[in-house]
């Protein structure tokens, strides 16, 4: 299992959720993971209800078996303001150059450092050891950007080559892309049973993988459950509606005489079925196009009472039963 679990996918699949719960997930057992978010929107802190993560390692969560989840919202311009800590001394010169807003410039007029930064403060994460030589977490995940930016957003080394040839900026970029391209990296992308997700989720592959990138699954999330299956469906086209009226008749539903209340149930039950086989059939065409990527495929339920963190323990289980952790 990679170390560092980049979870991507269209706005609206529900990303920042599968994140979290595969966060869980990989906690179980005494495990120790960081959920990293780098978009800004706090997203980690309204699932987990919690208070804004600020620019720190926080533990918001405790997984079955006693694993913990620590979480991190990374700021580029602190990151930068570390970066120049780190390998100029800069101190005090830094914080005054953020007063002056030379960082929030940098971080703005340069996005290719910008993502240097937010990635690399991961694959720090990753590559952290305590006192005794472990890994201080035994997985990151990274709830990153959507998959229509997520080739360029990882492939930073590409990002910066026109903007540092050499230098710290150069060698960080390097030192990042050893992380992302290896085996210790899986890029997992989220989508919804609809056309829309899934045909960005296939062109989000492509691009991965032209890029040299390590993909790892597809998660189906938010999956109705099924009613009806395709013989269903055959058995509702085909019986006749003189039948289905008795039937329901039969349930107590009214009488059959014509006219009567079982009979005028036929028409809004048929319209309803008809419309759930439109679904039923896009659905499975999606489905279709997703085993044609050739992916592990896993999916999460749509949780009827809503997401709060009572489901997110819930998805993070049957991540589990499925064996994406």
């Amino acid at each position: 299992m990679s170390r560092l679990q980049v979870v991507s996918g269209k706005g609206g699949t529900g990303k920042t959720t599968v994140a979290a719960a595969l966060a869980l997930a990989l906690a179980t057992e005494g495990k120790r993971t960081l959920l990293v978010e780098v978009e800004g929107r706090q997203g980690i802190a309204q699932l987990f209800e919690t208070e804004a993560l600020p620019y720190e390692e926080r533990k918001i969560a405790v997984a079955p078996g006693g694993g913990e989840v620590y979480a991190l919202a990374i700021d580029a311009e602190l990151a930068l303001l570390d970066y120049l800590q780190m390998f100029y001394k800069l101190g005090s010169a830094g914080r005054a150059l953020k007063k002056l807003g030379a960082i929030d410039f940098a971080t703005t007029i340069a996005p290719g450092v910008r993502d240097v930064l937010l990635t690399g403060k991961a694959c720090e994460a990753v590559r952290r050891k305590d006192k005794s030589g472990r890994f201080l977490y035994d997985y990151v995940i990274m709830d990153a950007p959507p998959t229509g930016r997520i080739t360029r957003f990882l492939n930073v080394n590409d990002e910066v080559a026109g903007l540092a040839k050499v230098g710290p900026i150069h060698n960080q970029a390097q030192a990042v892309m050893r992380v992302l391209k290896s085996r210790e990296t899986a890029v997992h992308l989220v989508t919804l049973l609809e056309e829309m997700p899934v045909q960005e989720t296939a062109d989000g592959i492509a691009e991965l993988r032209a890029a040299r990138l390590p993909v790892g699954r597809v998660v189906v999330n938010m999956v109705r459950p099924e009613v009806l299956d395709a013989t269903d469906l055959d058995l509702v086209r085909s019986t006749p509606r003189g039948a289905l009226a008795r039937s329901l008749s039969g349930a107590g539903l009214g009488g059959a005489r014509r006219g009567g209340h079982a009979e005028r149930l036929v028409d809004p039950l048929l319209a309803q079925a008809e419309e759930y086989a439109e679904r039923y059939t896009l659905e499975q065409e999606q489905r279709s196009v997703l085993t044609d990527l050739d992916l592990p495929l896993h999916e999460l339920p749509l949780l009827a009472e809503g997401m709060d963190v009572a489901g997110l323990y819930e998805l993070a289980t049957e991540l589990r039963k499925q064996g994406i952790a």
